[in-house]
């Protein structure tokens, strides 16, 4: 009898980017690149290239809880991926659509300020998503600024990120990797508060490059796929880290628009992994 296979499935819910280097585009090409099968929803639509964003159009709810039915019903995710959410409407039902679902390892990329500056969000959408999103994801992955706004504090240095944290935490998350890459210190230091309320420092080198655009889309993305893996949700922030940090250095040299370039996603693509069906 033959045998029958299948690949690990990521599903990413976001927003649009057409210049390539973050949102759903960013999204795919993590998945594709660590050998998983990408399936994807649309959330926006923002007119964006490397040097900021132009104007969002919205995508009708309605559109998008029947793009997730779509997917989900046919090609189920291992895990999922939520980045731009950008209305408290729009995190309604997304959540509505995934209760009707078996429960996926969720990881949720807060997408409230852009690399550019630019913010991306509707402030009346925060506490939406605090009090809806965050209790169903796995683990959130704030940035410093989208940190701030979160915790309503300033943070701007690694004690500020030790208390931004646990602030986010308390607000119902699982756990939380706060990405310190705007902190002023030789080395990149992120922090994870995992589920079980230990903090974990990463650190990494730090090198001149402005190709830093879609860093914080692909770093969830990575997470998502690693879980699709097999991997535990520690295991995972750990690798997608590291993932993350190669794929800027290999594209730290490369010109590509005229502001914050993309990340190298293919410094060392693996092929789709096929997993044994049951």
């Amino acid at each position: 009898m033959n045998k029958k296979y299948t690949y690990p499935s990521v599903l990413t819910i976001a927003g649009f980017d057409g210049s390539g280097g973050a949102g759903i585009q960013a999204d795919i090409k993590t998945f594709s690149a660590l050998g998983c099968f990408a399936t994807s929803v649309l959330t926006a639509l923002p007119v964006q290239n490397t040097q900021g964003v132009r104007s969002i159009y919205p995508i009708p709810n309605q559109a998008v809880a029947e793009q997730i039915e779509a997917i989900v019903d046919d090609i189920f995710p291992d895990t999922i991926k939520i980045g731009m959410v950008h209305t408290s409407e729009l995190v309604a039902t997304i959540v509505a659509t995934l209760k009707k679902y078996p429960a996926v390892p969720l990881v949720f990329d807060p997408v409230m300020v852009a690399t550019s500056g630019h913010k991306l969000i509707e402030d009346t959408t925060i506490q939406t998503i605090i009090e809806q999103l965050f209790p169903i994801a796995s683990v959130i992955t704030p940035n410093m600024d989208e940190a701030a706004i979160l915790a309503q504090m300033s943070v701007t240095t690694l004690d500020d990120m030790y208390v931004a944290g646990q602030k986010i935490l308390a607000l119902g998350c699982q756990s939380v990797l706060l990405k310190g890459g705007h902190l002023n210190l030789p080395k990149i230091t992120s922090l994870y508060f995992d589920t079980e309320g230990e903090v974990h420092s990463f650190e990494f080198e730090k090198f001149p490059t402005n190709n830093t655009h879609g860093s914080g889309c692909t770093l969830s993305s990575a997470i998502g796929a690693y879980i699709a893996q097999g991997k535990s949700l520690s295991d995972a922030v750990t690798s997608a880290q590291t993932y993350v940090h190669q794929a800027i250095r290999h594209g730290a040299d490369v010109a590509i628009g005229k502001g914050n370039g993309p990340l190298n996603h293919f410094f060392n693509p693996q092929k789709l992994i096929k997993n044994e069906m049951v």
